[in-house]
């Protein structure tokens, strides 16, 4: 496969599960796929060959400066497993915050936007979760 179509194979894995988060997260599918990791641990794989395959082409990556980073991030291979890497570790947040969530009960209304924010933005729908999960601890 291209670099290209394993990009397109990743999204189109990582996108149903991001649907069942924010829709369905009590399913018994959906809590199997959380459990067991089935989709981040099939994004880890792809990761791990593609960064051998930077590593491989490039040498080794330095990530001491700003400038290094850029250049890391100009080849194909590098890229994509930058992208996978973002999209393995945004769904790995979005199930802790869904493992979280069985205690704390919060309004999937709530949760909602969250995961969304997860998906699209990382770090500001953690932002937000530990927002809501700060007051709803400190209202109990």
């Amino acid at each position: 496969m291209s670099p290209t179509e394993v990009f397109s194979v990743t999204n189109l894995a990582a996108m149903p599960m991001w649907l069942l988060m924010i829709f369905l997260p009590k399913w018994k599918v959906t809590r199997f796929l959380i459990d067991y990791k089935i989709i981040p641990l099939a994004l880890a794989l792809v990761y791990a060959i593609y960064i051998f395959i930077a590593i491989k082409a490039g040498g080794g990556m330095d990530f001491g400066s700003l400038a290094s980073v850029m250049q890391l991030f100009t080849a194909e291979n590098a890229v994509l497993a930058g992208w996978v890497h973002y999209l393995a570790f945004d769904l790995l947040v979005g199930m802790w915050m869904l493992d979280q969530n069985k205690s704390l009960k919060i309004h999937q209304l709530l949760m909602a936007p969250c995961l969304l924010g997860t998906f699209m933005l990382g770090p500001i729908g953690f932002l937000a979760f530990m927002i809501i999960k700060t007051i709803k601890t400190n209202q109990s």
